[in-house]
């Protein structure tokens, strides 16, 4: 009796601040809201028996994702009256999708029914006396092996492809690269340059790119 009240509870806990989410107005609030969401997605998924999968929920997401969610909203700096929403001619179809999404969900919270026999449907049940931490490992790592290294190397791949198109960004202006040696070799007579420009101009950025390539890449002051 104490796990169906919970698990209504923290459901409606999710609803809600899945609503604030959506509909407030301050960014601040829709990510706290956001990470009060993910929290109670948690608690729902440790109710059910994943614990594995709550664990992973709070430390990712909570933890993580939601938290940089919060960082760059606060970075950003976005203020309420900066925003202009106009929908033009997307909100008859944005009210459409809306609607066909609520009579799905509709749809199946009225015509749902749980199967006893549901267990015995599953690809591979989790035997008797296996935690559920174990018996994930034994799918993911011996029955589906090949296929979670395929999606690790998809993401490795974008993740190298995301790196090589930023850094071609990077390279149009002008950088300086940490060079090892060259700092350790480092003096008064080949790191300090006296000059002296005149009032009200400084030095150019020109100027300083030459006195840079003039010292073999090291750092001018």
């Amino acid at each position: 009796m104490a796990i169906p009240f919970l698990f209504t509870l923290f459901a409606t806990c999710l609803i809600m601040s899945a609503c604030v989410v959506v509909f407030s107005k301050n960014t601040v609030y829709s990510a706290l809201a956001l990470i009060v969401a993910f929290f109670n997605a948690a608690i729902l998924m440790l109710l059910s028996g994943a614990e594995f999968i709550s664990f992973v929920v709070m430390i990712v997401y909570v933890g993580a994702v939601a938290v940089l969610f919060l960082f760059v909203v606060m970075m950003l700096n976005i203020k309420a009256k900066d925003l202009k929403i106009t929908f033009g001619p997307y909100l008859y179809i944005t009210l459409g999708v809306a609607l066909l999404l609520a009579i799905e969900i509709g749809l199946m919270a009225f015509f749902f029914q749980g199967s006893p026999n549901a267990e015995n449907l599953l690809a591979f049940p989790r035997p008797r006396r296996t935690e559920n931490i174990v018996a994930l490992g034994q799918v993911i790592y011996t029955h589906y092996a090949y296929i979670f290294q395929i999606a690790g190397l998809i993401l490795f791949v974008a993740m190298i492809g995301a790196i090589v198109l930023t850094d071609n960004m990077r390279r149009t202006f002008f950088l300086k690269k940490q060079d090892i040696s060259a700092q350790t070799k480092r003096s008064k007579e080949n790191s300090l340059v006296l000059t002296s420009p005149p009032i009200g101009k400084g030095v150019s950025l020109e100027t300083s790119a030459a006195l840079y390539h003039s010292n073999a890449g090291e750092d001018v002051l």
